[in-house]
C-alpha cells in the first residue's frame, strides 16, 4: 500500500506544543522521511509529515497512546485548513521555517 503526505494544521496556545510526529514515529504509523515544519503569518504551524500507509493513518486514530496526544491536543491548540491561511492564496508561497528538535 503506497505512503501518504499529509499536512497538519495547528496553532499552539501559548507555551504550548503540540508536535506529535515523533510519538506517530515511536509506533511505527510515520515513516522516516524528515519532517518538514513551518510557520504561517498568522502564527499556524504546518507540520508536513508521510504516513508508512493509508492504513495507518486510520490505525492511528485507535492507538492509545496517539488518541492520547490527538485528544489532548485539542485543549493545547487550534486547528486550520490550508483555505484558511493567507498563504494558501497565492501560487508560490511562502512560510517561516521552524527549525526541529530531535525526535525524542
Amino acid at each position: 500500500m503506497a505512503t501518504q503526505i499529509v499536512f497538519a494544521l495547528y496553532r499552539p496556545h501559548p507555551g504550548q506544543d503540540a508536535r506529535h510526529v515523533p510519538a506517530l514515529r515511536r509506533v511505527e504509523l510515520v515513516t522516516d522521511r524528515p519532517t518538514v515544519l513551518v510557520r504561517a503569518g498568522d502564527g499556524t504551524y504546518v507540520e508536513v509529515f508521510e504516513w508508512v500507509s493509508e492504513t495507518a493513518a486510520r490505525t492511528a486514530h485507535n492507538h492509545p497512546d496517539i488518541a492520547e496526544i490527538w485528544d489532548g491536543m485539542e485543549l493545547i491548540a487550534d486547528f486550520a485548513t490550508l483555505a484558511s491561511l493567507a498563504e494558501a492564496q497565492k501560487p508560490f508561497t511562502h512560510f517561516e521555517p521552524v527549525e526541529l528538535s530531535p525526535d525524542p
